[in-house]
């Protein structure tokens, strides 16, 4: 309940009252008139909490009520006393509002008349039947009351589930409209300018006269290396207008690429080698996140110390995938490429959705390491061989 002040004094004030009618109107024992009005009020301050319980306790209490007054005069209420009428009915409405059904609150209202009904069978001379009427009238705007509560109450709940799904759609809608926005701009402007990048790297050996095979072989290579650009641009501009729930159902880069991703940057111009063999056949989403940290690696090696020597080295251990770009400290002073700086914090956001962990930072020799480390899973044969030993 929002007021528990408010719950408190209700049940005192009909625990005060019940003892106030029993006493005065009615021939009952002492002892049994504090019992009835301690069962009275205990079942009003159960309705907030067990509402079923407290109408069968309230139902039960007012029986007893009844089998055991008698009232002092033919001017009193009997069988249902004037707070069994109005305590039994407020404990309805109370359990109405508090989650009980229409039909089972018209049950409990036809026990209750019953209920009356057998009493007076049983003892016609305490009572009349007019002395009904005012259960019967009370208890059922209880339910009315109740019931028209408990509806209240569940409308106000649809409503303000309603509005949660409203805010989330309307996040939902924003966040996909940002995403929009980011993607024309990308297709507006980074694909156009390697469209450029593309077009005059194609025409240069036409346009430019007497061009060596050497420049004109690294022409094709610049118009080549835009071509792939393009290609991951639009994977890209396709991700971010398509819904999340979408998979992507185009190839993705692993680990059997990392020596042609290395050759490209090796004619790009950069010293760049590649330590050892390579593994394959690991889970993709361990291998392109591998692939992507090795791509990220080279391009800061590339853009910070592009004449400095790269060692690129991918190597499985016991669980877990090794990753490191090392290049050492440039021969001179580098002014390095402008970039946005979010391409390490992509990079370890990237390796810790597969629960791995990235660090970077300058060697004591002057160069700069990036290494990660992947977990991956046991191969299912050395797990049979283990169990088998």
């Amino acid at each position: 309940m929002r007021r528990p002040w408010g719950a408190g004094l209700a049940v005192a004030a009909l625990l005060v009252l019940t003892v106030m009618d029993l006493a005065q109107h009615y021939d009952v024992p002492v002892a049994a008139v504090l019992t009835l009005a301690i069962a009275r009020a205990l079942s009003l301050s159960l309705s907030w909490l067990r509402p079923r319980a407290a109408v069968a306790v309230s139902l039960v209490t007012t029986a007893v009520m009844a089998a055991l007054t008698t009232p002092v005069g033919p001017s009193e209420p009997w069988p249902w006393g004037t707070t069994s009428a109005f305590g039994h009915s407020l404990v309805i409405a109370i359990a109405g509002a508090r989650g009980l059904g229409r039909r089972e609150l018209v049950g409990w209202w036809v026990a209750t008349q019953a209920l009356g009904v057998v009493a007076l069978g049983v003892a016609p001379d305490r009572g009349s039947w007019p002395g009904l009427i005012t259960m019967t009238v009370l208890s059922g705007v209880a339910v009315v009351v109740g019931d028209l509560l408990r509806s209240r109450a569940d409308t106000n709940r649809r409503l303000v589930e309603q509005e949660t799904i409203s805010k989330a759609e309307r996040a939902e809608r924003e966040r996909l409209q940002e995403r929009a926005r980011i993607a024309r701009e990308l297709h507006d402007v980074v694909a156009h300018h390697l469209s450029v990048v593309v077009v005059r790297a194609d025409s240069a050996p036409h346009r430019l006269p007497d061009v060596p095979d050497a420049v004109r072989e690294e022409f094709t290579g610049i118009a080549n290396e835009a071509r792939a650009s393009l290609t991951e641009m639009r994977r890209v501009l396709r991700l971010l207008r398509e819904p999340v729930e979408q998979p992507e159902t185009g190839p993705q880069p692993g680990l059997d690429q990392v020596a042609e991703l290395v050759e490209s940057t090796r004619r790009a111009g950069a010293d760049v080698r590649l330590v050892g063999d390579v593994p394959t056949g690991l889970d993709p989403a361990v291998e392109l996140t591998a692939y992507r940290v090795v791509q990220e690696g080279l391009s800061n090696a590339v853009r910070h110390a592009l004449h400095a020597a790269v060692e690129v080295a991918v190597r499985r251990t016991a669980g877990q995938l090794e990753v490191t770009v090392q290049n050492e400290k440039p021969p001179r002073p580098v002014v390095p490429a402008p970039g946005s700086g979010h391409g390490l914090t992509g990079m370890r956001e990237r390796v810790a959705l597969v629960d791995g962990t990235v660090s970077t930072g300058p060697t004591p020799q002057g160069g700069y390491l990036v290494r990660a480390f992947i977990p991956v899973a046991e191969e299912v044969e050395s797990a049979d061989q283990g169990l088998g030993g």
